[in-house]
């Protein structure tokens, strides 16, 4: 209604007819719900050139705009006494948009929240076209409510510039300020804006010549003197009242409920973050510099909490990248494109050109070049992607906004706590739950956030150390700060040579057992927990204990914010601690050796109730996998052999089979002393990523080799190669519609269970047979078998194989339309046990198996008349298998199993018609919350 009259329905826009139909349209939203008589709408459509058969006509178009409105048309526009009322829901207009929006938006400003108040009004101001109710031309009784909207919109927009002036961007205020001003040269509130800008952007002068301009011009054009609040202006400009400046800080602390909140609170930075929203909302690329230690990270995950993108965000951790070549698997690893074939920048431009979002590099001053050559690739062909970046040294890259980042306070004006002492404070009762500080212990606080210049790391640093002492002797070793934190010195001039001395100087005060322990833990990448730490410490060496020591001293860094705690240490520590090592070659191996345990542990998990904590630990200490296996290929590739074939079902589930096979080719190529047991287990794996369709004749012939060498002894290790084999052979003789010999495979691999007493083996024959049982039209047997197979996977543990059976069970129901039931009670079955699967696989941590569930829920809910959700949910299906690498072929390879599914339709012609093909994707979020309710209300209906 803010401008010509458009009209949309389910999101989509419609044709209303042409400008009568438009004027009966418009003239009934304006009567905002009361009853329009007859006669009245006639003179609203015709004025006076009205046609004969006009109370026809009029009732023809009546009809054809309750058909327009869509499927609650009926309810929505009304017969009334002699007239017709058109009642829509709150919100259905521009105009109630509008001024919702506005009122929201002025409680913003009062809340001091200016960064959000500035969004909501600039959005409600985008709202506008043209006059309000233009279709209706120049009716006297719309004259009020048109004034009524435009002054309004004045008031709107002066709101929104005085929040943007709130929110520190002075001259992009005034250069705004100074337009409007010359459409409404006589609003006083726009000109106290302005002076207001120029005096806080440091134009004293400017901002007095610009009241001696409104001064002049009111008095000459209107004869009056300015009103009391410009004269008011002028007396504290001229006096330099330090009211006229912003207030640091905001009222209402942190705000925004998006991802990425730490466990620890947030002080002091209210500003800044207040800043750098506004900041990254205006523009593509925005860096945060500032020295070490100020906070420029935890900044940035504090603006995650206000995040709402559609996609992302995303962080990447840049710290623990060490070579250039690395960078695009750590972006990629945090904007879950797991898989990145040919050139690595290349595929992440593909991963993210659809994509909308915001992505933040952090610690990228190490990578500079680097960095800015992949941001650059980035911004120039994902239009929708936006980057924060945090770093030492800008980027340097043409469109870079760059947002400095200060030391907390250590003084306040008022009585009020200083930012920094509230940190030091909150920090200390995270190792001291039940301390509350005496006078004393106050006064010591403050006297090390003084001493320590107010840096929020070196502030927590010495936090941390009042697990082990007091505050007062804390306060009296600053004079050896460095010592006492391992601080690194602001400004140095020359960052590796000072940092190498900071470093040797911290690390030569250590006693011996935290000096040992150190020196083996620079091949570490992204961090190690407790665990690792203690599994490559020196011989008598307590790890806990020296553990807290290394932290305290900052040697290494604590993340606590997730279970377990990791530690991390700096690449130029990394560096220089590798360097210093005087058995490099033992520390890696020590560490290779780690990986090796750690993937052997975790790997038999894979098939027990513990798979998804495998997947997450392992996914965790991929950086490290990668480490370890690299090192195994040049000094024990048969070692590199044996890890890559167990981590076989965590390359599959956490989508990297691009890398698994590259790695598999490069071992079985040096592996020169691989056994027969070894070739089957790592042939094995290969047929696994191996991209399908496949060779039926060359997937028989491996698997014959692989049986082959499964039977070359009898032991346990053979047979579970042997049964393993069997059972991956009949899911393969599935997926090429092999039916027989799938149901004969499948029994083979059951019998192979039973004899290793192998419950999981059992179930997942049980899986496959009943998969071959469908294929053969034996859809009670099979359905029966798949029951078993659930049951006993869940008995055992053996998740994954019971998400893989209910979603057969589902896809089987889905498909049955030979059977009597009503489609629209297979419809609710299916969903039933896709919610399971869906679970089930979730636990398991199986991304693309969950996609596949929520793919297969589409027609479900197309079965039970929900068109639009359900091409919403294939095509959110389809776009996240996208962005992980994966082609949306990918939920066809169950069909090949099932056969195909019924369209996504209605199964009723009273239904409304299917939305577009093209409806919107739903975020991941959106995916699960619609297939929880929708399953919740399914189960409801049968209760």
């Amino acid at each position: 209604m803010l401008g010509p009259t458009e009209a949309e329905t389910e999101g989509h826009p419609v044709d209303l007819g042409g400008p009568l139909p438009r004027r009966l349209l418009t003239a009934l939203i304006a009567a905002e719900g009361t009853a329009v008589a007859d006669e009245r709408l006639m003179e609203f459509v015709w004025g006076q050139d009205r046609p004969a058969q006009a109370v026809a006509a009029l009732r023809a178009y009546t009809s054809r705009l309750r058909r327009t409105l869509g499927s609650h048309g009926g309810t929505a526009l009304r017969r009334q006494g002699c007239g017709y009322a058109l009642r829509l829901a709150p919100d259905a207009t521009d105009v109630a948009r509008f001024v919702r929006d506005v009122e929201v938006g002025r409680g913003l400003v009062a809340a001091g929240r200016a960064a959000d108040a500035m969004q909501t009004l600039t959005e409600a101001l985008s709202l506008w076209r043209g006059e309000p109710y233009a279709d209706l031309g120049d009716f006297a009784e719309l004259a009020a409510t048109r004034g009524e909207l435009v002054g309004l919109r004045e008031s709107a927009t002066e709101e929104r510039l005085a929040a943007r002036l709130a929110t520190g961007d002075n001259l992009g205020a005034v250069s705004e300020l100074e337009t409007a001003i010359r459409r409404n040269p006589y609003r006083e509130r726009l000109w106290e804006l302005l002076i207001l800008g120029l005096y806080r952007a440091g134009r004293q002068g400017d901002a007095l010549a610009a009241l001696r301009r409104v001064r002049t011009q009111l008095a000459d054009e209107l004869g009056i003197e300015p009103g009391p609040r410009l004269r008011e202006l002028e007396r504290q400009v001229l006096g330099q009242d330090t009211e006229l400046l912003p207030r640091a800080g905001g009222p209402d602390g942190p705000r925004g409920t998006g991802m990425g909140w730490p466990i620890s609170s947030f002080h002091g930075r209210e500003r800044d973050l207040d800043t750098l929203v506004a900041a990254v909302r205006r523009h593509r690329l925005v860096t945060v510099v500032g020295p070490a230690g100020v906070g420029k990270t935890r900044l940035a995950v504090e603006y995650l909490a206000t995040c709402s993108d559609s996609d992302g965000p995303w962080l990447a951790r840049l710290a623990d990248v060490g070579q250039p070549a690395e960078l695009a698997h750590a972006v990629a690893d945090a904007v879950g494109a797991a898989d990145l074939a040919g050139d690595p920048q290349l595929a992440l431009v593909r991963a993210l050109h659809t994509r909308r979002g915001l992505l933040i590099l952090d610690n990228c001053e190490h990578l500079v070049e680097s960095v800015a050559e992949l941001t650059q690739r980035l911004l120039g062909h994902c239009l929708g992607l936006r980057i924060l970046a945090t770093s030492r040294e800008t980027l340097a890259l043409d469109g870079e906004v760059l947002l400095p980042a200060e030391p907390l306070h250590t003084h306040t004006d008022d009585d009020t706590e200083p930012p920094a002492v509230t940190l030091f404070i909150d920090r200390v009762r995270t190792v001291r739950p039940d301390w509350t500080p005496s006078p004393t212990e106050y006064e010591h606080a403050k006297q090390i956030c003084v001493a320590l210049d107010g840096l929020p790391l070196a502030i927590e640093l010495a936090a941390a150390r009042a697990r082990h002492m007091g505050l007062g002797e804390i306060a009296q070793r600053l004079d050896d700060r460095f010592t006492l934190l391992g601080a690194i010195p602001r400004g140095s001039l020359a960052p590796h040579t000072t940092m190498r001395a900071a470093i040797a100087r911290g690390i030569d005060q250590l006693a011996a057992p935290e000096r040992a322990l150190l020196s083996r833990l620079w091949p570490f990448e992204g961090g190690f927990c407790l665990e690792a730490a203690d599994a490559v410490r020196p011989t008598n060496t307590p790890t806990m204990d020296s553990l807290s020591t290394l932290v305290a001293r900052s040697m290494l860094t604590a993340d606590t914010t997730t279970p377990p705690t990791r530690y991390r240490m700096l690449r130029t520590q990394r560096a220089y601690c590798q360097d210093q090592d005087p058995h490099p070659a033992e520390t890696h191996e020590a560490h290779a050796q780690w990986v090796r345990d750690l993937v052997k542990h975790r790997a038999a998990e894979f098939r027990t109730h513990r798979a998804g904590h495998a997947m997450r630990h392992l996914t965790r200490e991929l950086p490290n996998l990668r480490v370890g296996i690299a090192h195994d290929l040049t000094h024990k590739p048969l070692a590199a052999l044996r890890t890559v074939s167990r981590l076989n079902w965590f390359w599959a589930r956490g989508g990297h089979g691009g890398e698994a096979l590259r790695l598999l080719d490069t071992a079985l190529r040096v592996a020169s002393d691989a056994t027969p047991l070894d070739l089957g287990y790592a042939r094995l794996a290969q047929t696994t990523h191996t991209a399908m369709p496949q060779d039926p004749g060359e997937v028989l012939r491996c698997y014959d080799d692989i049986l082959a060498w499964s039977a070359t002894s009898n032991d346990h290790a053979h047979r579970m190669l042997h049964g393993l084999a069997l059972s991956h052979l009949a899911m393969n003789l599935i997926r090429t519609q092999a039916a027989e010999a799938a149901h004969e495979m499948s029994r083979k691999t059951i019998e192979a269970g039973q004899q290793l007493e192998q419950q999981w083996l059992i179930a997942g024959g049980e899986l496959t047979l009943g998969a071959a049982l469908l294929q053969q039209r034996r859809s009670r047997e099979g359905r029966s078998t798949l029951r078993a197979s659930i049951h006993r996977a869940t008995r055992c543990g053996y998740v994954w194989a019971a998400g893989c059976a209910l979603l057969f069970h589902a896809w089987d129901t889905l498909r049955d339309t030979t059977s009597p039931t009503d489609p629209k009670i297979r419809g609710q079955q299916a969903l039933i046990q896709l919610q399971l699967a869906f679970n089930a696989f979730q636990s398991d941590a199986d991304q693309f198996l969950s996609l596949t569930a929520l793919d297969t829920a589409a027609p479900a809910l197309g079965l039970l008349g929900n068109l639009t959700d359900a091409i919403r949910l294939r095509a959110g299906a389809h776009r996240h298998a996208e962005a992980l690498g994966t082609s949306c072929d990918f939920f066809q390879w169950i069909g090949a199993v099932m056969g195909d599914l019924p369209p996504i339709h209605t199964p009723s012609p009273a239904q409304c018609s299917p939305p577009p093909l093209d409806a919107p994707a739903m975020s991941w979020s959106a995916m699960v919350k619609l297939l929880n309710t929708s399953s919740q209300e399914v189960d409801q209906s049968a209760r």
